[in-house]
């Protein structure tokens, strides 16, 4: 019997300490450099983050944010050059499209769109990478673990 309240408190205990798992699709001219100078500045945002850097986030297939959430992330975070700022003239617009109807199929299939999410960062911005990743893990800490986790 104690056995099984000890399982019941550890149960708890990690749904309580849950730290999220979050990929973040960063542009390599913009907000990559927002996340160095984040670092470099020194300011403060959780470590749940693992950033995958690509030439231009317009590059980015949904397909490949699907696969991240069923292979275990907790939440994506896409962050791009600002709409006109684009280094490829309109990647942020495609990315931005893409995103739309990606969260509408996620929806649809019953995962919770906010588990995605889409943002502009420059490279001068460091300040608003930290204050955005910090905000996303909130987020994704307050939903909790990713249901398809379970079934990866």
């Amino acid at each position: 019997m104690s056995e099984m309240k000890e399982t019941s408190a550890n149960s708890k205990k990690s749904k309580d300490d849950f730290e999220p798992k979050i990929i973040a699709f960063t542009c390599n001219w913009c907000s990559y450099a927002g996340a160095d100078l984040a670092g470099v500045s020194r300011f403060q945002y959780p470590p749940n983050i693992r950033i995958i850097r690509l030439m231009c986030t317009g590059r980015l297939e949904p397909e490949i944010v699907v696969k991240a959430l069923s292979h275990g992330a907790d939440g994506v975070l896409i962050l791009g050059c600002h709409i006109g700022d684009c280094h490829y003239l309109t990647g942020n617009h495609r990315t931005k499209k893409r995103i739309a109807i990606l969260k509408r199929i996620l929806s649809y299939r019953g995962i919770d769109p906010r588990r995605v999410k889409l943002d502009w960062v420059s490279a001068a911005e460091g300040y608003r990478f930290a204050k955005i990743v910090t905000e996303f893990t909130n987020e994704i800490r307050r939903s909790g673990p990713n249901p398809l986790k379970e079934l990866a």
